[in-house]
């Protein structure tokens, strides 16, 4: 990653940051607290394919190009082309303390 990206990547989160606060990010995302939605929109980095991200975590293709595209209307994902593969890029992660909340709620 080049030096402008790194920089677009921290104005684009500080702007998010501004506009969802980590507790709405995660709301957005996943509005029952789903922890494999919450994983899920953590790995879209930009270093991973849409596929290569539902497989990573066992979730239906067509599901997670759903989620995906709800997420890009929701205005919290974009899609970028590296190399001439196409991979989603979140405005910023979901922190570890909301997915800890998360997995509580999943074992209680």
């Amino acid at each position: 990653m080049d030096n402008g990206e790194v920089y677009l990547r921290a104005m684009m989160s500080l702007v998010a940051r501004q506009t969802f606060t980590p507790e709405r990010l995660a709301e957005v995302v996943a509005p029952q607290s789903n922890l494999k939605s919450l994983e899920a929109f953590n790995l879209c980095d930009g270093t991973n394919t849409q596929k290569e991200i539902a497989t990573k975590l066992g979730i239906d293709a067509g599901q997670f190009s759903r989620m995906i595209k709800r997420w890009i209307e929701e205005g919290i994902l974009i899609r970028v082309t590296q190399e001439g593969n196409v991979k989603p890029v979140h405005v910023y992660p979901i922190p570890d303390r909301l997915l800890q909340n998360a997995r509580k709620k999943g074992s209680d």
